[in-house]
């Protein structure tokens, strides 16, 4: 995807083209004038939204995956994790092992943060990688809080669980985006690599097109 991203670093301020990122309302404004900053990646351009702007998005991002994940789904999961923590992004997920483990260990290997709603009620349930375990005591009802509570989902294999997070997200008009064997319900965007579903992510952040 083209990238014209442009980043005055004194004044604090993201430029594309002729417009101006507005970081607490995570939107593009016209800009006074054309400002040529220096130019930027978009990786780049997250982090600094989350580590210098002043204004981070503080929404999280949630990974979603069954228990039972074979091992290319916790290797994509592992990097989706380690991706969002680079970037300084919160990870959401369901607190629990398979997909769920693998993307905390990912985000924990990065320095990055997770959060896990724990279907149980009490936070030991947790798996050992999740930073804040979140014990809701509600059961799968907690798939409709990861759905609704997180910028975008990110769809890792198939179980019963997550095709309902899927399905929920679509519904609360989340972007999900689905890797590997996942099955795609109408709405939902399948990508080719945990880097093109991480490289999404960073648009949508943005408020850019995805």
């Amino acid at each position: 995807m083209p990238n014209d991203l442009s980043i005055d670093q004194a004044r604090r301020l993201l430029f594309q083209g002729g417009e101006a990122f507005d970081p607490q309302a995570r939107r593009w404004t016209s800009a006074a004038k054309r400002i040529a900053g220096e130019p930027i990646g978009l990786r780049d351009a997250v982090r600094w939204l989350q580590s210098e702007s002043g204004s981070p998005c503080r929404v999280p991002v949630a990974v979603i995956g069954p228990r039972d994940a074979n091992a290319a789904q916790r290797e994509a999961a592992f990097a989706v994790g380690a991706g969002l923590g680079r970037f300084g992004l919160v990870l959401l997920c369901g607190g629990k092992g398979g997909v769920m483990e693998a993307a905390c260990e990912g985000a924990a290997s990065a320095g990055g943060i997770s959060v896990g709603l724990l279907p149980e009620g009490e936070w030991q349930a947790a798996n050992r990688f999740v930073t804040i375990p979140i014990a809701t005591g509600i059961g799968e009802a907690r798939n409709a809080l990861i759905a609704r509570a997180a910028l975008a989902l990110i769809a890792i294999g198939a179980s019963y669980g997550t095709l309902s997070e899927i399905a929920l997200g679509l519904q609360f008009g989340r972007p999900v985006l689905t890797l590997l064997d996942t099955p795609t319900l109408d709405g939902a965007r399948p990508m080719g690599s945990a880097d093109a579903a991480l490289d999404s992510v960073c648009r949508l952040v943005l408020g850019l097109a995805a």
